[in-house]
């Protein structure tokens, strides 16, 4: 609470007309053809200055037509790149992204992903705030949007504690957790800290694990875009599988973070909300742990409410706080099955089995 608190909405930042940053803006797809178009329209609405924007976007082995829509759209400057490997890696999309700032002229990555959309004004306030504080990388917000169902509107409610804890991380001067759909770093410092060298084995992490590598680097040096316009928005998952899959994904990159204390933290949630699925159960053959469930169920809705309640107001989404007596102890389930089986199995992504 009191490192989203520290999070002021920057004041000095620079017009977009007078911004002087080359930027390279990255997009990683693979089978997204019926998102990517809509991105793309979205990234050229950009209030940014054309002569310093380079917009790169990399098929990773599409099926579908993917490859064919971005092409579409080269007499508009859209550069595309396409993975040609033909041994089986782990992590394609680190090795798109590395091979595209291989070939980028920009001097900040700007990444974002091929389902995404955002507002016109969206590069030129994280570019702003990189010009104005001189931070190295840059963490902004990502939500949900165009919810269909309940269960999405639980996830946008869960989303927004999860982009909280990384923003409340950075707050409070330490690096956790950011997302890869609106993330920005210098070219420079990336090719610093060795890239994607040492957490390449894994298939997801190229944000947090990233994220992870500079904060150790340059502590103190990395800022959260406390700002409505820098929102990028994209949606939930509609099925429960695809839900569990996403989980156990971010999950597996959890034990490989640098900063160990962060580890810690996240074990010690995993282990309170295991204490409560085993005080749920012990109360029918003890009385008294039941008690201490609903202690506990009461310290965590708590303490989740006054953590939320800000965030949810940061995106105007204050309505669905009624959602949190529902999501409470649903998440204690989730929380615990995707800590475990994230770090113990493999799963599905983008129609690979991966690890």
């Amino acid at each position: 609470m009191k490192g989203w608190a520290a999070l002021r909405q920057p004041k000095k930042l620079i017009p977009a007309n007078q911004l002087s940053t080359k930027v390279s803006l990255l997009i990683a797809a693979r089978n997204e053809e019926d998102n990517i178009r809509a991105t793309i329209e979205d990234v050229l609405a950009q209030d940014y200055p054309k002569h310093l924007l380079e917009i790169i976007i990399i098929d990773d082995h599409s099926t579908d037509s993917t490859a064919d829509i971005i092409r579409s759209y080269a007499p508009q400057g859209i550069k595309l790149l396409q993975l040609n490997e033909t041994e089986k890696l782990n992590s394609y999309k680190k090795k798109a992204i590395a091979t595209a700032i291989s070939q980028s002229t920009g001097d900040l990555i700007v990444a974002t992903d091929a389902d995404c959309s955002m507002g016109n004004s969206w590069l030129s306030s994280v570019v702003s705030y990189y010009e104005s504080y001189n931070w190295v990388m840059i963490s902004s917000p990502v939500t949900y949007f165009k919810e269909k169902s309940l269960f999405e509107r639980l996830q946008t409610l869960e989303f927004s504690y999860l982009i909280g804890i990384g923003a409340a991380f950075i707050g409070n001067g330490r690096a956790s957790t950011c997302n890869g759909a609106n993330f920005a770093y210098r070219k420079d410092v990336f090719y610093e800290v060795g890239g994607f060298k040492g957490i390449d084995d894994l298939a997801s992490g190229d944000d947090e694990l990233l994220l992870q590598k500079v904060a150790e680097r340059y502590p103190g040096r990395i800022g959260f875009l406390k700002q409505r316009d820098a929102i990028v928005y994209t949606e939930a998952k509609p099925t429960l599988t695809e839900f569990m899959q996403q989980r156990r994904r971010w999950a597996s990159k959890s034990t490989r973070y640098k900063d160990k204390n962060v580890v810690a933290l996240a074990v010690g949630i995993w282990l309170f909300n295991l204490s409560l699925l085993v005080n749920a159960v012990g109360g029918f053959f003890n009385f008294y742990l039941w008690q201490v469930f609903a202690f506990q169920m009461l310290f965590k809705y708590t303490f989740e409410a006054a953590f939320l309640l800000p965030i949810m107001s940061f995106f105007k989404r204050q309505n669905l706080m009624l959602l949190l007596i529902m999501l409470s102890p649903i998440h204690i389930l989730y929380f615990v099955y995707v800590g475990l089986m994230g770090n113990t199995s493999k799963y599905r992504w983008k129609d690979r089995i991966v690890k």
